[in-house]
């Protein structure tokens, strides 16, 4: 086996490929992990109980067991680390439906966090979020010159590091953006679900307020729905998604009259 030590970031990516295992298979034994990582069982063991005081699964006896989807769903320190190869691909597309000057609008989905970073390289944007993580992504120290950040305000959401309700949706009512981009975290037969209503409306609202919509959404969110719905892909003008998505389900968004853009990671 590997010695386990390393760099800060090289423990998490392991941490990371130990989390995304967990996730795939509902739950897996430590000492297959530790097989699995080529790493010891002991060291298994402290990446557990790092992910465990993180909230991101739970340690039994011999096991590492995934949390309940919803709570999945709505964790925004989850959702980070997950497939970033096909985040970052779909930056690359994102980032080419803005121009200087424009107004951009943002959801907090996870999958826009590479793009905001990309967005720094763009002058003069105006970028509205409800999102914190997007907004210091976007309005850091590497900004570009004349980026301008508006944060929508109202209630907030720790697990979303974001706003939502009625406060957000009045703010909202008053922005006009050139494009927007938004997340899904469940799509089936062209229709959108999520497990949280607030989210449910603000991504609703969110379709109003710009001239131009891109959904990104990569192959794991089809075929799933979740307790409300949100209308169908038609609420959107593109969707980017990855190669790996289901056939069918990108036939039953293209047969609503919406392109699809496939991208390979």
């Amino acid at each position: 086996m590997r010695p386990s030590r390393g760099t800060e970031e090289e423990v998490e990516q392991r941490r990371r490929r130990l989390l995304q295992h967990v996730i795939t298979e509902g739950a897996v034994r430590i000492d297959a992990l530790a097989e699995s990582l080529e790493v010891s069982t002991m060291t298994v063991h402290r990446d557990l109980a790092n992910l465990e005081s993180r909230q991101l699964l739970h340690k039994r006896r011999g096991m590492a067991v995934a949390l309940p989807n919803v709570t999945l769903e709505t964790a925004t320190r989850f959702r980070e680390y997950l497939d970033i190869e096909v985040k970052e691909a779909f930056a690359e597309v994102l980032a080419r439906e803005v121009e200087p000057g424009q107004t951009v609008l943002m959801d907090c989905g996870s999958t826009l966090f590479p793009l905001a970073r990309k967005l720094t390289r763009i002058a003069d944007l105006t970028v509205v979020t409800n999102s914190l993580r997007v907004a210091g992504l976007v309005g850091g120290a590497d900004a570009a010159p004349g980026t301008r950040v508006v944060l929508l305000g109202g209630t907030f959401r720790n697990d979303f590091e974001a706003c939502a309700g009625t406060d957000t949706l009045r703010q909202l009512s008053r922005i006009r953006a050139n494009v927007m981009f938004s997340s899904a975290t469940a799509l089936q037969g062209g229709r959108l679900y999520h497990p949280d209503q607030e989210w449910a409306d603000l991504k609703e609202a969110m379709q109003g307020a710009a001239e131009r919509r891109v959904l990104p959404v990569d192959h794991t969110k089809f075929g799933r729905t979740a307790t409300y719905g949100y209308g169908d892909a038609t609420g959107y003008d593109l969707i980017v998604t990855d190669a790996a998505a289901p056939e069918a389900e990108v036939t039953a968004i293209e047969a609503l009259g919406v392109p699809v853009e496939l991208v390979t990671v």
